[in-house]
């Protein structure tokens, strides 16, 4: 087959120099130059950005599962420094029973669930993309749109209820200067606003980085925990208090079992690390052996990584809540009380004093900001996976820049509403992680259903009734997670629909390739002069129909007579899509030779076929079309959401825009 690749169109040339209002002084040439600067690396290609989740250049033979893992772990091993807060706040003394029924869904639920995961979908796509795979048309679009507002929401959240979290470890540390106290909201603010200036700067990869903070925050996590459980042995009326003050409050064992159930959904955002852990893959160095289509040693180690961070972070929340419930009282663990937010912080100043407690202070800041750092950059991943992809975002969303003023913002607005405040926040944070666990248990079922796995799916069916249960109770305690989600998907809505349809009369087409045939048909009809199509659009497909088709077009489009022409037919294989590569085939029947294609529009394959063909020949070609009967309105609509429409005005709009030059601009005739 001979193909030619065709794009949008020429580029415009350069503009005009710049006048005297505007030179390199003016204030033409500063916001020349500030536009040039926001939107610096500008590029096709999505999923490129720069960052932790960043998609390495095929050069780059990526990292050790374990270094990875630890990538993962700025993120989940992060929530340490609330997680057995927020835990006591939730389930008071029986935080611990509550821990253990959130350790069993990680190990049991989530952990089978992104392992399915992980061998689906190898290449960092996650569970949003297989459930894009399963659903066809708009249906799936529209899905992946909603999940991505809920991702949105997990990130966002990530990011603001970190960096709060880290501004209460600066102020209750004992050597914080006085003017810091009570100034938890403008640290959070200078936090975000610098996590925003080190992406604007440029944002490498950092996995050392990781692996340097994870390995100090777990060790020192350690020695924490070796002090609580040292305190423990050393005053053994501990757990007898404990536990005779936990049977004050509830009757018998059975419910105080009912009542962990119940409050374990406050308990979810342990289990934040899941979706990172599955987007990372692409950093994973897998076997030598590995394929793009069979990745096998990436989707083993893969596994590993999950696993062995499910196992640690599983650990390490058992025993902090142990250890927090036993010795700290349930009213310091209330907001404005000294281990709101920081319960092993408090645990180290207390037992180990304050200079290593300033120590733990400093780690946990730095870990907890950047966790901030590694969710802004999949968010920077997330964006450009998806929306460019369907025609649902402007241009500028390929630029790493503007889409961190844009995400820093957002978080602005998000720390002013909740004032900053970790407690607050948490409700939010863990509406995004269930809905998209949810997603992914409801697509591990779908996949295993569908590769004959009966016994997976069927377990795989039960964790999602699990996770639906969590998600729903979660949402009815705390809805502040779903209305902050509801702002975010509607933004994502209107914000995607309204590119589609600003982007509607793009070319569309990445490549057009021409078989044999229709190679042959073009390049012999070419040789006598300029080709005359006629676009059709068969009803019945008989000899009957195409003469009269043939012969109405002559009439009315006065096509010269006596010259030959080439059907060009064109179907919409997808009209959700918004680019499509277009394969054009030719054949010859019912006495006329004819080109066909298929393509996500028809006016927007015509057009870049008859550009291809332009490019082939070096030639401008005549099309024929004739008018559609119809509402203008109602044309339009069938355009933007169906694909078709009244053809010959949006394909003369389309190769308006692809090309400049009226001269090389392919004819369009209509009668």
């Amino acid at each position: 087959m001979t193909g030619r690749r065709t794009g949008p169109g020429p580029a415009p040339g350069p503009g005009p120099g710049p006048g005297p209002e505007s030179g390199p002084g003016g204030p033409g040439g500063a916001a020349r130059r500030c536009r040039a600067w926001l939107l610096d690396g500008l590029s096709e290609t999505s999923a490129r950005h720069p960052g932790p989740h960043g998609t390495p250049p095929a050069e780059h033979k990526g990292h050790r599962w374990w270094r990875v893992m630890c990538l993962t772990g700025v993120d989940y091993f992060s929530t340490l420094g609330y997680q057995p807060g927020i835990a006591a706040l939730a389930a008071g003394l029986l935080s611990p029973l509550a821990t253990l029924v959130l350790l069993a869904l990680t190990l049991l639920g989530a952990l089978p669930v992104y392992r399915r995961v992980a061998r689906e979908s190898p290449h960092g796509e996650g569970s949003i993309a297989m459930l894009e795979r399963l659903l066809t048309w708009w249906s799936g679009k529209l899905l992946v749109l909603i999940l991505l507002g809920f991702a949105a929401t997990d990130f966002i959240i990530t990011i603001t209820l970190s960096a709060a979290d880290a501004s209460a470890h600066v102020v209750e540390n004992p050597f914080a200067p006085a003017w810091l106290h009570g100034g938890n909201l403008w640290i959070t603010l200078v936090l975000l606003g610098l996590l925003g200036a080190v992406f604007l700067k440029g944002f490498r990869e950092a996995i050392g980085i990781a692996v340097a903070l994870v390995a100090v925050y777990l060790s020192l996590n350690v020695v924490v925990l070796a002090a609580a459980a040292w305190q423990v042995v050393s005053e053994p009326v501990l757990v007898p208090n404990w536990w005779d003050a936990m049977t004050a409050e509830h009757s018998s064992p059975w419910v105080m079992v009912g009542v962990a159930l119940l409050v374990f959904p406050k308990l979810a955002l342990g289990m934040s690390g899941f979706e990172t852990g599955v987007a990372v893959m692409p950093q994973i160095r897998g076997d030598a052996s590995d394929t793009y289509e069979n990745p096998a040693g990436r989707i083993r180690d893969t596994r590993k990584l999950l696993t062995t961070a499910a196992l640690i972070m599983s650990c390490f929340l058992l025993l902090s809540s142990l250890a927090t419930t036993l010795l700290i009282p349930q009213d310091d663990f209330r907001a404005g009380g000294p281990a709101n937010g920081r319960a092993l912080a408090y645990l180290a100043h207390l037992y180990l004093g304050e200079v290593f407690g300033t120590a733990y202070d400093i780690s946990t800041i730095c870990i907890l900001w950047f966790a901030g750092a590694s969710a802004l950059a999949g968010l920077l991943n997330l964006v450009p996976r998806f929306l460019p992809r369907y025609g649902m975002a402007p241009e500028w969303t390929r630029a790493v820049r503007p889409l961190v003023l844009v995400f820093v913002t957002i978080a602005v607005g998000i720390t002013l509403y909740f004032d900053a405040n970790v407690d607050k926040q948490s409700g939010a944070y863990a509406t995004g992680v269930l809905v998209l666990m949810l997603s992914a248990a409801f697509a591990s079922t779908v996949a295993a259903r569908r590769r004959g796995h009966r016994r997976a799916a069927a377990g795989f069916c039960v964790i999602t009734v699990v996770f639906l249960y969590t998600t729903v109770a979660n949402v009815v305690e705390r809805p502040d997670g779903i209305k902050i989600a509801s702002l975010f998907i509607v933004a994502i809505l209107l914000t995607s629909f309204a590119s589609r349809v600003h982007r509607a009369f793009e070319l569309r087409a990445a490549e057009v390739v021409f078989d044999e045939t229709a190679a042959h048909y073009i390049d012999h009809m070419v040789a006598s002069g300029p080709l005359r199509i006629i676009a059709n659009e068969p009803s019945e497909h008989s000899t009957a129909e195409y003469r009269v088709k043939e012969y109405s077009q002559r009439q009315e489009t006065h096509i010269p007579g006596g010259r030959p022409v080439l059907f060009l037919e064109a179907f919409v294989r997808d009209s959700s899509d918004f680019t499509a590569d277009l394969l054009v085939r030719g054949d010859e029947k019912y006495g006329v030779r004819r080109l066909r294609v298929e393509g996500a529009t028809v006016p927007n394959t015509i057009a870049a076929v008859l550009l291809a063909i332009r490019e082939r020949t070096g030639r401008v070609p005549h099309a024929y079309f004739t008018w559609t009967e119809g509402s203008p309105v109602a044309h339009l609509l069938s355009f933007l959401f169906l694909g078709q429409g009244e053809t010959a005005p949006v394909t003369r709009e389309v190769l308006r825009r692809a090309e400049p030059d009226p001269a090389r601009r392919p004819r369009i005739h209509v009668g």
